[in-house]
């Protein structure tokens, strides 16, 4: 049988049409996969209320390095906050937080965790903006917009919100889980804890702000 040329066209457009329609049923199968974390692993859960026990961040007598820190960011920060009490109570935290939980990991897990200090001045650069009442149409809260799924279920959602020393330390913890599962990979870790698993966007994002204002 002969096709005329109006036919040879439409059979031909409905392989194509066929192939569209699978990219699309396709996109539609894996986007929620790559927001399918959002800070709800199940492992989370002991994460977040050991955090929550936690009585105070321990430094472990790392003082000079502490004032190292501050000296040398505050003036960064002073662009971006313009309270200095609150500069320093950021600085203090993320600090604070971020060795006491390199030192456990060391510790207790003989692992060195490559997560420092200016990595999370990064994330909360690109998270918040440094805006403690942050909170995001996904409904992530705070300095480092943590999701409020497991304190909510724990029963400290409310202290996510403005509370910057509450809200470091459960941000650090969750980076620290994922850095941990990721064997210290930033940019798999990263993506995790914006849900983005898999999309190179926001960790490039945050390795970008990390190296152009935060990096010692």
């Amino acid at each position: 049988m002969r096709l005329n040329s109006s036919t040879a066209a439409a059979a031909l457009r409905r392989p194509r049409r066929a192939a569209a329609l699978l990219l699309v049923l396709a996109g539609l199968l894996l986007a929620p996969l790559a927001r399918a974390d959002r800070q709800m692993d199940p492992g989370l859960k002991a994460v977040v209320q050991a955090a929550i026990a936690e009585p105070s961040c321990d430094p472990h007598d790392e003082r000079f390095g502490e004032e190292v820190f501050r000296k040398l960011q505050e003036p960064r920060l002073a662009r971006l906050v313009a309270d200095e009490s609150l500069r320093l109570k950021i600085l203090g935290s993320v600090y604070c937080e971020t060795r006491s939980i390199v030192h456990r990991y060391r510790e207790q897990r003989h692992i060195e965790l490559k997560m420092t200090p200016e990595l999370v001045l990064a994330v909360i650069d690109i998270e918040s903006r440094f805006d403690r009442y942050a909170v995001s149409s996904a409904g992530a809260v705070g300095l480092m917009q943590v999701m409020p799924f497991w304190p909510r279920s724990l029963g400290v959602e409310n202290r996510l919100f403005g509370n910057v020393e509450f809200n470091v330390r459960l941000g650090c913890e969750i980076l620290a889980f994922y850095m941990l599962n990721e064997r210290n990979d930033y940019r798999r870790a990263l993506s995790r804890y914006n849900g983005s698993t898999g999309r190179r966007e926001y960790p490039d994002l945050v390795l970008g702000r990390l190296s152009s204002r935060w990096r010692s």
